[in-house]
């Protein structure tokens, strides 16, 4: 397999999950800006969207958008418990956090990055972000991780969300259960892989 990334993009949140998975795979480096690969060939024709995360199978197909990719990956490796299992009520919970994090946060996160979003939108952008950490934060409250105990692929991908703040001005370093569940994450020794093979972590 191979994972087209960018690194501290979402793609990391696949990546980890295929460090956790103990899966074997390639990476494959597509900038962001410049749409193009190492080699100088054009991403667009790995994915028309122009975006990562893109796993791409050993048979050649391409998937994207990261919750699925990370499903996809929990479910090559059952025994990993990144997900609980299909058609179960915990698997739809699981579901539930991806899209909500992937909706509410992910995108809430958008316009700061984008150098076209007038300036006098920021401060709304960094509010509603705010909003939805305070949300998050209180359903951390007594838990390791989103799910419970069991650490899963929602975990990866709000972990890699939260770490945008920084850049953009949304300071989560109030969230008292948050800022524990971060840490907590950090310390995986495969999420510590990931960011080093990113160049994110020396």
């Amino acid at each position: 397999m191979k994972l087209y990334y960018s690194p501290g993009a979402c793609s990391l949140s696949p990546h980890i999950a295929l460090r956790e998975a103990g899966l074997s795979f390639d990476l494959m480096l597509a900038s962001t800006k410049t749409k193009k690969l190492q080699d100088g060939s054009d991403f667009y024709a790995i994915n028309s969207k122009g975006s990562v995360p893109v796993l791409e199978l050993d048979n050649g197909e391409r998937l994207t958008e990261g919750p699925a990719i990370v499903q996809y990956i929990a479910d090559l490796a059952p025994a990993s418990n990144l997900a609980p299992a299909a058609g179960s009520m915990a698997r739809y919970r699981l579901q539930e956090w991806l899209n909500y994090i992937t909706s509410e946060l992910h995108k809430g996160f958008s316009p700061l990055f984008n150098p076209a979003t007038p300036e006098d939108y920021k401060p709304l952008a960094r509010a509603a972000l705010m909003a939805r950490f305070t949300w998050v934060n209180a359903q951390l409250e007594g838990k390791q991780y989103l799910m419970g105990d069991q650490f899963t692929v929602a975990d990866a991908y709000l972990f890699v969300v939260s770490n945008w703040g920084q850049y953009v001005g949304v300071d989560v370093s109030g969230f008292e259960y948050l800022v524990a569940f971060r840490a907590r994450v950090a310390a995986r020794p495969a999420v510590q892989e990931a960011m080093k093979a990113e160049g994110l972590l020396k």
